[in-house]
C-alpha cells in the first residue's frame, strides 16, 4: 500500500494515509476524477435568469430526474435571486466543504450544484425510492387480522409501524454499518415501557459490528447474537407490522435494517417462537388448542423416526404384537437397516423440500407433491422403504411445518438427524440423552442477554398465562414479567 507524502513547512516530509485525501476541498477536477469510468454519472451546466453559470453533477440511476427538473434545475434557471440558495427555499438543501461529503452525498441518491459566483457547493436530496408496493405476507399467512406486510424501503417499514403506535414515546434510533455498504440499521423501542438495558445492550451490539456488506437482517442478526454457534435463533425475524407493534407494546425492541423486509425482534424466548400472530385474534380456548398442537408437532417431529429406529432397532420386544406383525410383514424383503432406510428417506425429502423451494413458484407445489407421491411410492415396492416409514416421514415433515418460524423448522431438520443417530447407537436412552442435551443447551442460551427459557427457567408464574396456552385478553392485565418492563400494567389507569 502506498503512502503520500505532505511537506512540512521546515521542508521535510510526512507519510499520511489515504483517507486523509478525503477531507481535502471540492473542486471540479476532483470531482470528475471521482465520477471516472461511472457511466450513469452527469455533469451539466446551465445558466440562470442573471446568465450566471450553475453545474449540476448527480448520478442518474440514483435519483428522481422528474423530481431535480421540477424542483431544482427549473427553479435554478429561472430565479432572479442574488445567490442559488435563495432560489431552492422549499427545498432541503444544504451547504458540502469536502469531497468526501460530495462523493457520498452523490452515492446515497443527492444531487450536487455548484454556484460559480458564490463560489458554493450545495447539495439536494433527490433519492429514487424503487421499492415494492405493500403486499400480503408469504412466511407468516393468517386469514383474520392484517394483510400488509413490510417492503425493502425501512422509511416505508417505519411508518406501517407509527401508524400503529402514534406515540412520541415511540424512539428511533438510526446506525450505519458495513464499510462497503453503508447500510442504515433503525433501533426501534418504546421508551418509558422497554427496559433500558435492553436498549443498551442493542445499541453497544450494533456499534460493535464491523463487516462490509450487509444485505439482510440475519447477517445483522449473526453479528449481535450472543451464541454464533447455536441452532437456534436468538432474534423473532418478521415482515408483519402488526407483530412488531404487539411486540413494542410488551416491552421488546426491533431493529429494521434498510433493503429488507424482515425485521429483528429481541429478546425473545423459545416459546416465542411457537406464537402465531393469529393466536391472538382466534378465541381463546381455539388458540390455546392450536398452540398446544404447535408444541407437540414439534416434539413428534424430532422423535418420531428416531424413535422408529430405536425400536425396530434396539426395543422390539417393546412394540405390541399385532403392530410387530405388520412391522415384520413390511420390513421382511428390505435390504437395509432401520436406521439406513430412514436416513436415506429424510435425505431424499430434504432434496424434495430445498427443489421445491428453488423452483418458480408455479412449478413447485407440483413439485412436491408429484415427487412425494412417485418417490415414495416407488421405494416401497422397489423394497427400498417401508409402509410404515413412509407414512411416519409423511406425518414427521408435516409437523415441522406447523412451527410458525421458519428457522425453527430448519434447526428440526438438523435435531431430527442427530437423534437419529444416537437412536441406531443407544435405543431410546440416546433419545433420552438427546433431550436432556438440547434442554442443557436451551438452559444456557441468552437473547439480548436474557434467558432463553424464560418463563419457565427461572420461573415467572404470571407469564403462563400465554405460554403453553393462549390465556383471555382481559385476564392479561400485565405484561410479561421476564421482559421487566418499566410499566408493568397494561391499561392506562390503575383500577
Amino acid at each position: 500500500m502506498f503512502w503520500k507524502k505532505n511537506k512540512r513547512k521546515d521542508g521535510s516530509f510526512m507519510e499520511i494515509s489515504p483517507k486523509t485525501t478525503g477531507q481535502q476541498q471540492i473542486s471540479m477536477d476532483l470531482l470528475k476524477q471521482v465520477l471516472a469510468n461511472l457511466d450513469d454519472a452527469e455533469i451539466i451546466e446551465r445558466q440562470n435568469a442573471k446568465d450566471q453559470n450553475v453545474t449540476f453533477i448527480y448520478i442518474r440511476t440514483l435519483i428522481d430526474e422528474e423530481r431535480m427538473n421540477e424542483s431544482i434545475i427549473e427553479p435554478v434557471i429561472l430565479c432572479t435571486q442574488d445567490t442559488i440558495l435563495d432560489c431552492m427555499s422549499t427545498t432541503n438543501v444544504s451547504e458540502i466543504f469536502t469531497l468526501a461529503e460530495a462523493q457520498k452525498q452523490l452515492l446515497k441518491g443527492s444531487i450536487i450544484i455548484y454556484d460559480v459566483i458564490g463560489n458554493q457547493w450545495l447539495t439536494a436530496p433527490l433519492r429514487n425510492n424503487i421499492g415494492r408496493s405493500i403486499e400480503t405476507s408469504d412466511t407468516e399467512t393468517i386469514l383474520y387480522g392484517a394483510k400488509d406486510s413490510f417492503s425493502e424501503q425501512i422509511e416505508v417499514n417505519m411508518t406501517l409501524i407509527r401508524r400503529r403506535l402514534p406515540l412520541a414515546e415511540l424512539k428511533a434510533e438510526k446506525f450505519k454499518v458495513g464499510s462497503l455498504s453503508d447500510t442504515t440499521v433503525v433501533l426501534m423501542y418504546m421508551e418509558g415501557v422497554t427496559n433500558p438495558e435492553f436498549v443498551s445492550v442493542a445499541r453497544e451490539k450494533i456499534s460493535k459490528i464491523d463487516f462490509d456488506l450487509f444485505f439482510d437482517s440475519s447477517q445483522i442478526a449473526a453479528f449481535m447474537e450472543d451464541h454464533h454457534n447455536s441452532i437456534f435463533p436468538q432474534f423473532q425475524q418478521t415482515d408483519r407490522p402488526d407483530v412488531c407493534a404487539y411486540s413494542l407494546g410488551l416491552g421488546k425492541l426491533i431493529i429494521l435494517v434498510d433493503n429488507t423486509p424482515f425485521v429483528l425482534v429481541g429478546p425473545i424466548t423459545f416459546f416465542h417462537l411457537f406464537q402465531s400472530p393469529e393466536d391472538y385474534i382466534n378465541r381463546w380456548p381455539v388458540a390455546s388448542f392450536l398452540r398446544t398442537i404447535r408444541y407437540i408437532s414439534f416434539f413428534l417431529s424430532i422423535v418420531l423416526i428416531p424413535l422408529y429406529v430405536a425400536l425396530t432397532t434396539h426395543h422390539y420386544h417393546m412394540i405390541p404384537l399385532q403392530i410387530l406383525f405388520v412391522l415384520v410383514e413390511s420390513r421382511s424383503k428390505l435390504p437395509f437397516t432401520p436406521f439406513w432406510e430412514a436416513l436415506l428417506m429424510l435425505i431424499i425429502l430434504e432434496i424434495i423440500k430445498e427443489a421445491s423451494l428453488r423452483m418458480p413458484s408455479k412449478s413447485s407445489q407440483t413439485l412436491g407433491v408429484i415427487a412425494g407421491i412417485v418417490i415414495g411410492q416407488a421405494s416401497v415396492e422397489a423394497g427400498f422403504a417401508s409402509k410404515v416409514l413412509i407414512v411416519l416421514v409423511g406425518i414427521s415433515t408435516i409437523a415441522s411445518f406447523l412451527v410458525p418460524n421458519y428457522l425453527m423448522t430448519k434447526a428440526n431438520t438438523l435435531i431430527q438427524f442427530v437423534f437419529l443417530v444416537l437412536s441406531s447407537f443407544l435405543g431410546i436412552v440416546g433419545i433420552v440423552l438427546g433431550m436432556i442435551a438440547i434442554l442443557a443447551h436451551l438452559n444456557g442460551l441468552t437473547s439480548l442477554r436474557q434467558p432463553y427459557l424464560a418463563p419457565v427457567a427461572p420461573f415467572y408464574w404470571k407469564d403462563w398465562i400465554d405460554l403453553f396456552i393462549r390465556g383471555p385478553l382481559t385476564k392479561m392485565k400485565t405484561r410479561p414479567e421476564h421482559l421487566h418492563p418499566l410499566q408493568k400494567w397494561r391499561y392506562g389507569k390503575r383500577r
